[in-house]
């Protein structure tokens, strides 16, 4: 009597679904997102950005300034504190979200400490929209010429913040005031829980972040 063996076949596997409909429509989203992710990954896009922070900045101060509603003493105020704002603004960025516990604020700083002279930056046409919003808001609140100026005097600072921050990681400087202000950031490297300004160290004499050698506390 013959034995017949029966041959063990492994189910077949299911057959791929086709995409929803939904993934079709996201599918071109999608492939926009990882392009623009991937630019803003570029020197060209720096570049870019930078240019698009000073032309904004100059397009909204010219506009308010060529309004004349305002006395000019109060226009000066205005682009005085603009600027004051945004350095506070900067401090507060850098160190509560940037070293803060927002995941990926604090993931995309620390690559700039790993790699100080990376162009990873936002997409150039981001903070020029989100600058024309912010006026838009502000006139809203406060005249047109007042929001005008606020919120030029908020991109002019964020442009040279952009600029400082460029220079200070691919140029030596000679002029000891200047090489002190750039030694200040080059110590926030090293000392991550310190020296937060980059502009500028008021906020952070201010608030007691500004770094102390272990010699001067010795000495004090």
């Amino acid at each position: 009597m013959k034995t017949q063996v029966v041959k063990a076949t492994s189910p077949a596997a299911p057959a791929a679904s086709p995409p929803t409909r939904g993934a079709a429509i996201l599918r071109p989203f999608c492939r926009i997102a990882q392009s623009i992710a991937r630019m803003s990954t570029t020197p060209a896009n720096s570049r870019a950005g930078l240019m698009a922070d000073f032309t904004i900045s100059i397009v909204l101060l010219c506009a308010g300034l060529r309004r004349h509603d305002v006395h000019p003493l109060a226009a000066l105020v205005t682009l005085l504190s603009g600027m004051l704002l945004f350095s506070f603004v900067e401090y507060c960025f850098h160190r509560w979200l940037f070293h803060g516990p927002v995941r990926v604020t604090e993931e995309g700083h620390r690559k700039h400490h790993e790699q100080p002279l990376g162009y990873d930056s936002l997409p150039f046409f981001v903070s020029p929209l989100l600058i024309l919003g912010l006026a838009g808001l502000l006139a809203v609140a406060v005249s047109t010429t007042f929001a005008l100026l606020l919120a030029g005097a908020l991109a002019a600072g964020y442009a040279t913040y952009g600029l400082s921050h460029l220079v200070i990681h691919i140029r030596r400087f000679q002029h000891p005031l200047a090489r002190r202000w750039a030694a200040a950031h080059h110590i926030h490297h090293c000392h991550p829980e310190a020296n937060f300004g980059v502009t500028t160290p008021l906020w952070d004499i201010l608030l007691g972040t500004r770094y102390v050698s272990k010699q001067k506390l010795r000495a004090s």
